[in-house]
């Protein structure tokens, strides 16, 4: 429930939003105050109301609005954001800190301003575990589809993809997407693209989607057609309870399931598609 919202509190000029390390499942916006206060918590408390139909099994959330000093809070909210030991082989770090000198992993240094993914959250980390365990040995390239942030195209890269196409549809993901690329001294490896998925024709080795379930149902036809045969797919943003639901479309989508990582009330399923020649 929280990417949806987070993403409806951006479109609202939401400066920040906070979601990491709060026990009781809090998430924090921080948006410049109204002239009519009473307007901006109506449309909220209609979006929770049409969110808690979509997420019958989440309790009620509940609003508070409270006024606060003027501060920059798109910067202020980075303080929430600390390193994070993702896999024995990765470590995410934010821009503003230094590199450890003990570090003989990959690190992949991230500012992701208004975009979705510092590697904090389950659905990125279920991402980024399952591109190391089916990371082809050979030549490889990557489709990441959202690319928010851009933190999997960046991995992609960093893992030795020879090509990394990152797309999404919202011009500012692509901006910060771009600068944490450069950041992270990877450009030439990846192309930034607000093509549409379905315009795409060119096929790839490995395909990422962290997505909400009705996008992922929505394009699986086509991420079927965009990866190659022997290829995997990795579908992550589902519930738990989605998975089953998720499954039948893979497999009707000429699709194998292939493993289901789980964290907390997420999943990600990874699919592969059969070579050619390849028995059933």
């Amino acid at each position: 429930m929280h990417d949806p919202l987070s993403s409806f509190l951006f479109d609202l000029g939401c400066t920040g939003v906070v979601s990491e390390e709060f026990g009781d499942r809090t998430l924090n916006a921080y948006l410049p105050f109204p002239q009519d206060l009473e307007e901006i918590r109506n449309r909220i408390e209609l979006y929770l109301d049409d969110l808690t139909n979509i997420f019958p099994e989440v309790s009620s959330p509940t609003l508070q609005l409270n006024q606060m000093d003027d501060q920059d809070w798109g910067l202020n909210w980075r303080r929430f954001f600390r390193p994070a030991r993702v896999t024995p082989r990765l470590l995410i770090l934010p821009a503003w800190e230094p590199v450890p000198e003990t570090e003989t992993g990959h690190i992949i240094r991230m500012d992701p301003g208004p975009a979705f993914g510092t590697g904090q959250h389950a659905t990125t980390k279920m991402c980024l575990e399952a591109m190391e365990r089916v990371r082809p040995n050979r030549p490889w390239t990557l489709l990441d589809v959202g690319t928010g942030s851009g933190i999997l195209s960046i991995y992609g890269a960093k893992m030795g993809a020879e090509k990394v196409v990152a797309v999404d549809t919202d011009p500012e993901a692509i901006r910060w997407a771009g600068q944490n690329i450069r950041l992270n001294g990877v450009a030439g490896s990846i192309q930034l693209s607000l093509t549409p998925v379905e315009e795409l024709e060119e096929v790839f080795s490995l395909i990422c989607a962290n997505l909400i379930l009705g996008k992922i149902l929505r394009l699986l036809p086509c991420l079927s057609r965009l990866v190659k045969p022997g290829g995997f797919l990795v579908l992550s943003g589902i519930l738990d309870k989605q998975v089953q639901e998720t499954s039948r479309s893979v497999t009707s989508n000429a699709l194998q399931e292939y493993e289901i990582l789980r964290q907390e009330e997420w999943a990600c399923i990874l699919a592969t598609k059969r070579a050619e020649g390849e028995g059933s």
